[in-house]
C-alpha cells in the first residue's frame, strides 16, 4: 500500500485498523519500509550494474519535493530494470552519484538536455517524441510551416522503420539516404529563410550571447544532433522515443500528487530504492506483494544478469 499503491502512512494505518481492529502506528509502517530498504541495498546495486551492461538504456529526470525544497529524481531504466537516484542537484553531480551513465557504453536514449552529452563513452540517441512536441508547438502556435514538414517526415520515417522491423527486415540504403536527404533539405530551407529574415545590424549592442528564437534553437539542435535524432533509422536496437523512461518517471509524479512532499532525504531514498525494486519486479511479471514479502524476510528477488 505504501510503495506500490502510494498511500500515505496515516491512511494505511486507518485502513489496517478497519481490517484488523488493531491499528498500527505510522512509525510501525515506517520501520517496515526501512527494513525493506536495508534488505534491498545489494539488489539496487545489482540493478544498476545490469543497466550499465545493457545494450540500450533510457535516462530522464524529474523534480520532487524533499523537506519543502526542489530536489531531483534521476531515472535509468530498460525494459526489464528500473533504477532511481535522489539528489539535490539536477545535472552532472547527480549523474556521478548514480554512477550509471558515467560507466555506460551502450546506447543512451534521452532528451537533448546538455548534461547528458558530457559523457562520450556511449552513443546518444535523442527522444523524437520530445522533438515532435516542440515541432507541433512551432507549427500550431507560431505557424512555422517547416515544423509541420519535419514532423510529418519523422512520423513517416517511424512508420517505415516500424513496418520493416515487424517484417524482421532493415530499410535498404537508398531508402535511408532518401530520408536523410529530405531531413537535410527541410533544415537547409529553413536556415536560408532564417538568414533572409535576420536584420543586417542589431539595434543595440549587448554583452553575452544573442538570444535566439525557439525556432532557431530547435533548428540548431536538429542540425548539430542530426546523427542522434536519426539513429533509430539505421539501428534496430534504438527506439524512436524515450517512452520507457517517461513511464518510469510517471510513478514518481503520481507519488508526489497523492502523498505530497518527502519529509526527509532518507524518506525519499527509501521510496526510490523500493520503488525501483517493485518496478523491476513488475517488468519481470513477478508478484509485487511476494517481492515485498520476500524482501521483508531477507530473501528479495534478484535481477542480476
Amino acid at each position: 500500500m505504501s510503495q506500490y499503491q502510494l498511500m500515505p502512512y496515516k491512511r494505511i494505518a486507518e485502513l489496517m485498523g478497519h481490517w484488523f481492529i488493531i491499528c498500527p502506528s505510522e512509525t510501525t509502517i515506517l520501520k517496515a519500509n526501512e527494513q525493506v530498504y536495508l534488505q534491498l541495498e545489494t539488489v539496487e546495486h545489482e540493478i544498476a550494474e545490469s543497466i550499465v551492461q545493457s545494450a540500450v538504456a533510457h535516462f530522464d529526470e524529474t523534480g520532487l519535493r524533499v523537506e519543502g525544497k526542489l530536489w531531483w529524481c534521476h531515472i535509468a531504466s530498460t525494459g526489464q530494470l528500473t533504477h532511481y537516484t535522489v539528489h539535490h542537484k539536477r545535472g552532472v553531480d547527480a549523474m556521478e552519484v548514480a554512477n550509471i551513465l558515467p560507466r555506460f557504453e551502450g546506447i543512451a536514449v534521452h532528451d537533448s538536455w546538455n548534461p547528458y552529452f558530457q559523457y562520450d563513452g556511449c552513443h546518444h540517441a535523442l527522444c523524437n517524441a520530445h522533438l515532435l512536441r516542440e515541432l507541433t508547438f512551432l507549427y500550431e502556435q507560431e505557424k512555422q510551416v517547416w515544423a509541420k514538414s519535419m514532423s510529418d517526415l519523422l512520423l513517416e520515417i517511424y512508420q517505415s522503420v516500424k513496418k520493416s522491423r515487424e517484417q524482421e527486415q532493415s530499410l535498404d540504403l537508398p531508402t535511408i539516404l532518401g530520408f536523410v536527404a529530405r531531413y537535410d533539405h527541410i533544415l537547409q530551407g529553413r536556415f536560408s529563410e532564417e538568414a533572409r529574415t535576420q536584420p543586417l545590424q542589431p539595434r543595440e549592442k549587448k554583452r553575452g550571447k544573442v538570444k535566439q528564437s525557439k525556432s532557431k534553437n530547435l533548428l540548431d539542435r536538429m542540425q548539430e544532433c542530426r546523427r542522434n535524432v536519426l539513429s533509430f533509422l539505421c539501428d534496430p536496437d534504438i527506439p524512436f522515443d524515450n517512452n520507457q523512461a517517461e513511464r518510469d518517471v510517471r510513478m514518481i509524479k503520481v507519488q508526489q500528487k497523492i502523498s505530497g512532499t518527502f519529509r526527509s532525504e532518507d524518506g525519499a531514498n527509501i521510496f526510490c530504492r523500493i520503488r525501483g525494486y517493485v518496478s523491476t519486479a513488475k517488468k519481470s511479471s513477478l508478484s509485487v506483494i511476494e517481492a515485498i514479502y520476500g524482501a521483508l524476510q531477507g530473501q528479495p528477488y534478484r535481477f542480476a544478469k
